[in-house]
């Protein structure tokens, strides 16, 4: 039997997506087409690949086994025409926490970074096991332990984190919040929070009782539903550009400010030249722009930074780096804390 890449392609990145559109938009054909790549793949191999319903778009039994040996057809592919050609394949970069927009950080660096394949990961886990996998050379994202052995990171940006809430919430009207103010208030969040860590962690430190989970179907559904309801609350980065939705409000948070920490993430041992330059983009634009301060008597951080070197927690290496990428201190902040 003889696979068409084109097609195993088609389904990898609907795979990843979950859903059709999006997928169609990334390979920059269209999603007729998509759907004809995979209906042909499909036929070929005698069984559906995908449920497509209501619920929206999920693998079958079928379509979870084919999905890594699928990732290393198209991988292996794209190394026999790098080969060919006589030049580097891209750096395979995957971005996860996409409510959050990680590409705003990324695309800030993405031009000094050489060539770069960008990929879209569901969560961390997703993510972890196609670096594991060797999928794809690194990945951006929040990174939490407990993360698997072989992988390392590096804090990129600390991003202050608002609250959204409805105008008609009872401190809408505030010009900043404190956390332990929205106690009394719902956390609204886009999926179970034992897969969003940085909701829940927030949630438990702060008193947040009230928790009530939503499906994300994107930023601007999502603040819709925060803003129809007056008790609802959620939170979302500063810089995230919010789409226009009637009766919704962003307040700051203060004393002590969320900051969300966004990493780069990689498999130890990746010798991606690529991957070098990556670093060190993200490490200059972070002392340029001031990504990396940080000060505990202000600030919140759900895994509070060591104060200098330390041994590895939870498997991530506090002080493994990336050679030849230069390093950048935030305020009292090493530059790879846990």
């Amino acid at each position: 039997m003889d696979l068409d890449v084109a097609q195993v392609r088609a389904f990898v990145r609907t795979a990843e997506e979950l859903h059709f559109g999006r997928a169609a938009r990334t390979l920059a054909i269209s999603q007729q087409a998509l759907s004809k790549r995979i209906a042909r793949l499909e036929s070929l191999l005698g069984t559906e690949l995908f449920h497509r319903g209501g619920n929206g778009v999920r693998l079958t039994e079928a379509g979870r086994r084919f999905l890594p040996p699928a990732r290393q057809t198209v991988a292996a592919a794209d190394a026999a025409v790098s080969a060919v050609l006589g030049k580097e394949r891209p750096l395979r970069v995957d971005v996860w926490g996409h409510l959050y927009a990680p590409m705003r950080t990324l695309a800030q660096v993405a031009g000094r970074a050489g060539d770069m394949w960008l990929g879209h990961g569901r969560d961390l886990p997703s993510v972890t096991t196609a670096l594991l996998h060797r999928d794809i050379d690194a990945a951006f994202g929040r990174v939490h332990p407990p993360l698997p052995a072989g992988l390392t990171h590096r804090l990129v940006r600390l991003e202050p984190v608002d609250v959204v809430l409805s105008t008609d919430h009872p401190l809408a009207a505030e010009p900043a919040l404190r956390p332990d103010q929205l106690r009394d208030g719902t956390l609204w969040a886009p999926g179970a929070l034992d897969r969003l860590d940085f909701l829940h962690r927030f949630a438990d430190r702060f008193g947040i009782q009230n928790r009530a989970t939503s499906v994300n179907l994107g930023l601007a559904h999502f603040l819709a539903e925060v803003a129809e309801e007056p008790r609802r609350f959620s939170l979302v980065p500063a810089d995230v550009p919010l789409p226009d939705v009637p009766g919704l409000r962003s307040v700051p948070l203060v004393d002590p400010t969320p900051l969300y920490a966004w990493s780069l993430l990689w498999r130890s041992g990746n010798g991606h030249p690529g991957l070098n330059g990556l670093a060190a983009a993200c490490a200059e634009e972070a002392g340029r722009s001031r990504w990396l301060e940080y000060d505990p008597s202000r600030d919140w951080l759900p895994e509070p930074p060591t104060s200098g070197p330390g041994p590895a927690r939870d498997g991530i290496d506090l002080e493994d780096d990336l050679p030849q990428a230069p390093r950048y201190e935030g305020r009292g902040l090493p530059a790879t804390p846990g």
